[in-house]
């Protein structure tokens, strides 16, 4: 106490009271009584009290001040009387007796200031007494528990009936009456008061019975609620309260049932606000944690359910725990205690209090009360009443009546909404709150769905003020809040309702896909887990698409179907997904999944496509095999389901095209497998490599010829399916990004998704890419109106510069609008002026063409660099580029063939008895509109062809322009048209091919066609290798057109004659810009021709044979396919279709294990070409080795003063190598005009001159280049020797030949290297005719190095000069030809490997030396000709080579294959020649001199041949009988040749491929004796050449002859040991 006293009145203002103490004291206390809070005074005049009673201040002196404070506030006496209270309590328990006496001295003399009255209620009777204000206190204690008991415990009133039931009847009787009449509350209420004054009646138990009577009465609401009101003015306000909740707990009991009436009565009461919901809900049970552990009990009840129904249980199991769910079920029968809280609620939604129903809803779990179906059906009632005037207006479809819903009675009830706005505010909001439950009322379910209908209605026409705007956006986000929470969960809840589902659909249909897909997500994945009800149905639907999906099979498709679609009307996402993870593990389900599924809605359909687009994008799914390699099936499989499910059920495809899209924006390509699917099952356009030649045929013609003959399946009727696709892309602008999407991910899938994955994958990656680009091109090409596609297409250097678009897809996606554009045209111009003529039709054609076609021609040169156009015109580019097969040529077989096929149709037709004259009838009409059709378009495709022909008749002098050379202009024809769109597609390969003729028949200038086959055969390596499968398969479909070509013109003199012998694309002479035509000798005649083919066949043979050796994926399986699309025409030649047999069938006896996909690839290809041995040829049949004598044209000084690879090169080798064709100026003819003819002037002291080597082009070799091509040969010689090093014990005898090539390379390093390649290569001496050439090419050799054709063979003093420079080389080189020697010993039998081979040999080279040639010949290619290594067929003599070297210095470089043998025709072919060239460069008596001499040797060898042949025939008959089926037409060959009739064949430098691979080898290997006898033989010739050598012969003739003698020795010791191995391999 004391604590508390410092704080009002200090001790030091106790000690100055009278100066400064009271005053101080007297304002504290009027500041503290201006404030309205009595605490602080209570403690101010306390504090001065108990200063009183301490002693410290006098009584009198507390009183004359309490005496002013008394004054300061009326309630100042109550005040001080609480204070006094406090000090009387306190007192009395102090011992200290002044202390009390103080206190009683105070309280007496401050009398005056407090009435009694207050003191006798405050203060002790003791104390009351002591002061004199009462006389005992005993007595006034007994006085005050009277006057309370009768206060409080005498009962005065009447509550219960027996007690007064005259006046209860008489209450009874009041509120029972009849209350139709004028009786008005207001009057009963004062009988009822009258009742109460008169009969003590309780007022409380009067307001019972008046409840009692209105539960009764329940229609007079009117009448009792105004009577309780006022009543209630009489009571005091919680006693209504407490009675209702009295009678609620009366029936709280186990079995007790709350009356309905009770409860309408509450909420009528609550709803006028009698009483307050708070003050009664506590009287109400169950309590709300029984409600929430019950809640929660039920989830965990439908979680039970869920786990019983996804185990797997046997049945012992099974029938144990039906036992048990039995004995649970019998124990719920006792019934719980009403739950009061939904009675009353329900009541309040009967009546329409909504507000009072919320708040009691919102102290429940969510849907806990809607989950009580009674809530629920109320909830939905009140719903009906309060839309009604909305859906009246706008919601009643047409022609229905519906049944009116009447309004609440209730004025106080919710209003009716009578605009969307209020439906936002009032009923979306009770819809919440209604959740999944409104499943209980499908009406009220359609009437919401209409009225969001009718709303999506006006949002879609409504483009009102902004203010609308917003109020419409919030109106629908509102309405798709109301469809993921209520709609589609009570979807769920009904039982299979269909109607439900259309209805929902009819709404649905207006979103934009991609807010259904949201809403379709939330259903399938959220919307199930948050209701214990949808829990369980998840579950049994499961479980029922579980038992379905078991017994689906082809067979039962219809009553499977009839479940599914029952099933799939309130749970379309659980099934469909449970249906996709089959189909994604069984690919056999999805035909009889696709066919049950037509029992579905369009909602359910919808859901379908999004389910499908969720399981592709399922982040979770692995999108390769485990082997990184293939596509995963599971992703394989769904894309097929898309396909055959798009198709045949109207579903919308935007959101799976748009996922397509987004998974392309993303660098993600595998999803194009469904793209690919979709639209070749919806527009019937399929890709596929497989295509046979008649279905290509068939590709090109007409949209109906296609659609018959052009696919493996006839797909019919995608009518209706390509305009729904072509919809969806127009009307998602998806059409166009989807395309330059594809084009742009080609590169992106090798460079940037590519990264990581095996090579195989990104192959495939890189096809399906490609191949949907063109499947989708294709489709909108053929399905887009002129004016869609020229809208959305952009031209094509906005596509190619702006869009990166590569520039053949580019031209592939504007070519149709080319089309499009030029044919309506061309339509307008024929409107326009009606003219028939055939001329004024095609006049008209051009015209349109040259409208449409001028902005294009500017428009592709900013594609490339300018100086692209110096050899090629844009006009020509364009024109390549924008047209198709079908502008070419009319496939009128393939019109004939499908018109032949209907008439077969209508045959059976017409035979088949059992078939109804209706559908007879039908199928015969249809039969005949489609012949009809058919012939139809074949006239309009001839007509447009002939225009066609007739536009590029006038265009084709503007093409080629030629600025630089012919050689540049095919290669950039090639560049940037042929080899770009040959891998395209499969009908742009054979388009390629038809091109390219084309450009040939008519006669183009500046095309040299030969260069251009050249170019494609001679080089297949690098462009074999880059492709991926898909492209290999289109590069071998172009080869095999290009092939055919060549192998008619092959076929027959007449033909060649025909097509190509006036031709300017067979000129010779490259350089001549001009055709006259006129000059035969300038023509490529029919025999070189053959020649000429028989070199390509060999160099596609030695790059098929680098594929296979290289061991590489890509390379193998490559080359199979293109050898296997080129099949009909190529191998022709018996010894090259060896070969490749030969590596092939090693390829498959390697990959069998290995890599299976390349062993089946080896398998299928060597069965096709075993089956094709009897189409082959030997080579003598294929090309003769003499060509006609009139054509004795200068041999080819192919490639250039270095070009003249002759001798070295087989007879098949092209001789076309017009090569100078680099940019080799005036200047430069000059210079070589003096070279050659100073080279004649020298030509006898050849001997002496140093080996200058000069590139095949005519210009000096540049340093570099030299450079290049030793660093390459020394790499290749690496290569070879290591290659030999493996191969040497198993080569076969004609490896061995190879081998021998191979190892004298060093030995000619430093002579032409082109030459020289080729000479490794290409000569492989067999025979003894070879052997006599041999010594003419020696002699030759001389010859030609002073002249700087540097033929392949060395002279032998050019070598022995090599061999002084190169001490260390020429050691190695004697060891090699020591090896190589007894190689021949043992398996070569008398042949010359170090002299130029022929390239007869039907083995293409091991890889090193196959990789040193490629690099030979890229580099020739590059600067020179494209015919890739001249040759000529025989070398000719002196006066030939003379003349081509002048015909050299006149720059027209001929390459020409010829042999000549007879004098006279040389001499009148170099007279000839010298007619046409007046600069004959020899004089006449050097001529003859030259030629004598060579006649006496070619008769002198000719004898020695002649008689080794006869030894050798003797030989064969006696040791080999059995030899091969060939031999015959060898000898009879060889015996014409002896005879003469072959004319100059005798000195022709290669054999046949009868000679060469099979007998002569067979022969070379099967006896010693032959094999010794022919390299004594080889011996003797070797010494008759140094002896017949010209006089100017030098020491180094002698020193290779010495060291050769030595080699032959050392042969023979080694003989029988290289003689076994070739035993072995034979």
């Amino acid at each position: 106490m004391a604590a508390v006293t410092g704080t009002a009145l200090p001790a030091e203002w106790i000690k100055t009271w009278e100066k400064s103490g009271k005053g101080e004291f007297l304002q504290l206390c009027r500041n503290l009584c201006e404030d309205t809070a009595v605490r602080g005074i209570q403690q101010a005049l306390y504090e001065l009290a108990y200063h009183v009673v301490k002693g410290n201040l006098k009584h009198d002196q507390a009183c004359n001040v309490l005496n002013y404070i008394i004054e300061y506030r009326d309630d100042m006496p109550s005040i001080l009387a609480d204070v006094f209270c406090i000090l009387d309590i306190e007192t009395s328990c102090l011992e200290e007796k002044s202390k009390r006496d103080q206190f009683m001295q105070l309280v007496l003399a401050c009398l005056y200031l407090v009435s009694d009255t207050i003191l006798k209620e405050r203060l002790d009777p003791d104390t009351l007494e002591s002061l004199g204000l009462i006389k005992q206190s005993q007595q006034f204690n007994q006085k005050s528990v009277k006057i309370k008991t009768k206060l409080f415990y005498k009962q005065q009133k009447f509550n219960l009936l027996r007690e007064e039931n005259e006046g209860y009847a008489k209450l009874i009787a009041e509120l029972g009456q009849d209350l139709s009449g004028s009786i008005t509350s207001e009057l009963i209420l004062e009988n009822i008061k009258s009742l109460i004054g008169c009969f003590n009646l309780d007022p409380n138990r009067v307001l019972d019975i008046i409840l009692e009577v209105y539960e009764c009465r329940p229609e007079y609401d009117e009448f009792f609620v105004p009577l309780i009101e006022s009543y209630m003015y009489m009571c005091e306000p919680q006693t209504l309260c407490h009675i209702l909740g009295f009678k609620f707990k009366f029936y709280q009991e186990p079995n007790g049932e709350t009356p309905v009436s009770l409860y309408r009565v509450a909420a009528v009461l609550l709803q006028h606000n009698l009483i307050d919901l708070e003050d009664l809900y506590v009287h109400l049970l169950p309590g709300d944690n029984a409600i929430l552990e019950d809640h929660k009990r039920e989830i965990g009840e439908a979680k039970q359910i869920v786990r019983k129904l996804t185990m797997v249980v046997l049945s012992s199991e099974k029938t144990e725990e039906k036992e048990k769910e039995k004995e649970k079920e019998e124990e719920k029968t006792e019934k719980p205690p009403d739950n009061q809280k939904l009675g009353l609620l329900e009541a309040m939604l009967k009546i329409g209090d909504w507000q009072h129903a919320q708040s009691i809803m919102d102290q429940m779990p969510p849907f806990y009360a809607t989950s009580h179906k009674s809530i629920a059906v109320a909830l939905c009632q009140l719903l009906h009443v309060m839309i009604e005037p909305l859906y009246r207006r706008v919601g009643v479809p047409k022609g229905a009546k519906g049944t009116p819903v009447p309004a609440l009675q209730n004025k106080r009830a919710f209003k009716q909404v009578e605009n969307f706005e209020d439906l936002r505010k009032e009923v979306f909001n009770m819809l919440c709150y209604l959740g999944p439950h409104l499943s209980h009322d499908p009406i009220l379910f359609a009437k919401v769905v209409r009225l969001g209908k009718a709303f999506m209605k006006e949002y879609q026409t409504d483009g009102n003020k902004q203010d609308d705007k917003e109020k419409m956006e919030l109106l629908f986000s509102c309405l798709l809040s109301i469809t993921d929470q209520v709609l589609l969960p009570s979807l769920s809840l009904m039982d299979c309702n269909a109607c439900m589902s259309e209805e929902l659909w009819g709404m649905f249909k207006t979103f934009p896909y991609q807010y259904r897909y949201r809403l379709y997500g939330q259903w399938k994945n959220e919307t199930y887990n948050s209701h214990p009800l949808l829990v369980k149905v998840k579950a049994q639907t499961i479980d029922r698409a579980k038992y379905i999906m078991k017994r689906l099979t082809k067979e039962n498709v219809k009553p499977s179907g009839r479940q599914i679609g029952k099933l799939s009307h309130s749970n379309p996402t659980i099934l469909f997904d449970y249906i996709l993870s089959q189909i994604q593990k069984y690919d056999n389900l999805i035909t009889p999944v696709v066919d049950s599924l037509k029992y579905l809605t369009s909602l359910n359909y919808d859901v379908l496509a999004y389910c499908i687009i969720e399981a592709l994008a399922n982040p979770e799914k692995e999108r390769m095999k485990h082997d990184d390699t293939t596509i995963s099936s599971w992703l394989q499989s769904l894309a097929s389901f898309c396909g055959a499910v798009f198709r045949k059920y109207p579903i919308e495809l935007a959101g799976l095209l748009q996922y397509v899209a987004n998974q392309l924006k993303a660098g993600k390509s595998f999803d194009l497998l469904i793209l690919k699917e979709v639209v070749q099952k919806m527009a019937g356009i399929e890709i596929t490599e497989e295509m046979t030649m008649e279905q290509l045929e068939a590709m090109t013609g007409g949209e109906q010829l296609k659609a018959e003959g052009g696919y493996f399946g006839q797909i019919r009727n995608t009518k209706k399916s390509s305009q729904r696709l072509k919809d969806a892309l127009l009307d998602h602008d998806l059409a166009l990004p989807l395309c330059l999407l594809m084009a742009q991910q080609r590169n992106g899938v090798i460079f940037q998704e590519g990264g990581e994955k095996h090579l195989k994958l990104v192959g495939k990656l890189y096809d399906q890419c490609h191949d949907t680009l063109v499947q989708f091109g294709g489709f909108l090409a053929s399905n887009l109106s002129t004016e869609d596609y020229i809208k959305r297409v952009p031209s094509i250097d906005v596509l190619c510069n702006e869009f990166h678009t590569p520039h053949d897809a580019a031209f592939f996606l504007s070519r149709p609008m080319y089309a499009h554009h030029i044919s309506s045209k061309y339509d307008e111009l024929k409107k326009a002026e009606k003219g028939n003529k055939q001329q004024q039709k095609v006049h008209k054609y051009i015209t349109s063409c040259e409208l449409v076609m001028a902005p294009v021609h500017d428009a592709v040169i900013s594609l490339h660099l300018p100086k692209v156009w110096d050899d090629i015109s844009p006009q020509f580019y364009a024109t390549f580029w924008s047209l198709t097969m079908y502008d070419l040529a009319v496939p009128h077989t393939s019109y004939e063939r499908e018109v032949n096929k209907l008439r077969v149709q209508m045959k059976a037709i017409d035979d088949n008895q059992e078939m109804p004259p209706n559908k007879k009838k039908k199928e015969k009409e249809r039969c005949t509109a489609l012949q009809d059709k058919l012939l139809e378009e074949e006239k309009k495709q001839s007509e447009h062809v002939q225009r066609v022909l007739q536009r590029l008749k006038l265009e084709k002098d503007n093409w080629l322009l030629a600025k630089s050379t012919k050689n540049e202009t095919i290669t950039k024809f090639l560049q940037l048209c042929i080899f770009p769109r040959c891998i395209f597609s499969a009908i742009d390969a054979v388009y390629c091919a038809r091109f390219v003729e084309l450009v040939h028949q008519q006669k183009t200038p500046n095309f040299s066609t030969l260069l251009c086959y050249d170019r494609v055969f001679s080089d297949i390596i690098y462009t074999v290798a880059s492709c991926t499968e898909n492209e290999a398969s289109r590069y071998g479909r172009f080869l095999c057109c290009m092939l055919e070509t060549v192998t008619r013109w092959h076929s027959d003199r007449a033909i060649y004659e025909k097509e190509c012998g006036n031709y300017p694309g067979f000129l010779t002479i490259l350089r001549a810009t001009g055709f006259d035509g006129g000059n035969k000798a300038d023509q490529l005649d029919y025999e070189n021709f053959r020649h000429v083919v028989h070199k390509w066949h060999y160099k596609l043979t030695k790059a098929s044979v680098h594929c296979l050796e290289t061991g590489e994926y890509t390379h193998i399986r490559n080359i199979l396919i293109v050898l296997t699309k080129i099949l009909p025409w190529y191998p022709k030649v018996v010894n090259l279709g060896q070969a490749l047999e030969r590596r092939v069938h090693k390829i498959y006896q390697e990959e069998k294990e290995k890599r299976p996909d390349l062993y089946a690839l080896a398998m299928g290809y060597s069965g096709q070409l075993k089956s094709r041995k009897h189409c082959m040829v030997p080579e003598n049949d294929f090309h003769h080795k003499d060509p006609p004598t009139r054509n004795t044209v200068p041999t080819a000084v192919q490639n250039g003063p270095g070009g003249g690879g002759g001798a070295g090169l087989p007879p098949s080798a092209l001789t076309t190598n017009a090569a100078k064709l680099e940019e080799s100026t005036a200047e430069e003819t000059d210079k070589l005009k003096e070279k050659s003819q100073g080279a004649v002037k020298v030509i006898n002291k050849a001997a002496s001159t140093t080996p200058k080597v000069t590139t095949s082009n005519g210009n000096s070799s540049s340093n570099s280049k030299v450079v290049k091509e030793k660093e390459d040969k020394e790499k290749c010689g690496k290569e070879k020797e290591k290659e030999k090093k493996e191969k040497a014990p198993t080569a076969t005898p004609e490896a061995k030949m190879l081998g021998k090539d191979g190892k004298e390379k060093p030995k000619e390093e430093r002579a032409n290297k082109e030459d020289k390649a080729r000479d490794i290569k290409e000569k492989t001496p067999k025979s003894d005719k070879e052997k006599e050439k041999a010594k003419r090419e020696e002699k030759l050799s001389k010859d030609e190095k002073s002249k700087i054709i540097v033929t392949n063979i060395e002279s032998k003093s050019t070598i022995e000069k090599e061999r002084e420079k190169e001490p260390s080389r020429e050691r190695d080189v004697m060891k090699d030809m020591k090896t190589k020697e007894n190689i021949r010993g043992g398996g070569g039998g008398g042949e010359k490997a170090p002299v130029a081979g022929s390239l007869k040999s039907p083995v293409p080279r091991s890889e090193a030396s196959d990789c040193d040639r490629e690099q030979k010949r890229r580099k020739v290619d590059s600067h020179c000709s494209p015919s890739h290594s001249s040759t000529v067929k025989g070398l000719a003599p002196l006066p030939q080579v003379l003349a081509v070297s002048e015909n050299c210095a006149s720059s027209r470089l001929i390459s020409i294959h010829f042999q000549q043998d007879n004098l006279s025709e040389l001499k009148d072919s170099s007279a000839k020649h010298y007619v046409n060239h007046s600069t004959p460069t020899l004089s006449k008596s050097k001529e003859r001199e030259l030629d004598k001499k060579d006649l006496d040797k070619s008769r002198e060898r000719s004898r020695e041949r002649e008689k080794k042949e006869e030894k050798e025939r003797k030989d064969r008959k006696r040791d080999h009988s059995n030899s091969d089926r060939e031999v015959p037409q060898d000898s009879t060959k060889r015996r014409k040749e002896e005879n003469g009739t072959t004319g100059s064949s005798k000195h022709s430098k290669s054999v046949s491929p009868s000679d060469s691979p099979r007998s002569n080898e067979k022969e070379k290997n099967k006896s010693k004796s032959s094999s010794k006898e022919k390299g004594d033989s080889i011996k003797v010739e070797k010494m008759e050449k140094s002896s017949s050598g010209s006089k100017k012969e030098s020491r180094h003739d002698k020193e290779k002859s010495e060291k050769k003698e030595k080699r032959d020795s050392t042969g023979g010791k080694e003989e029988k040991k290289h003689h076994k191995s070739s035993d072995k391999h034979r």
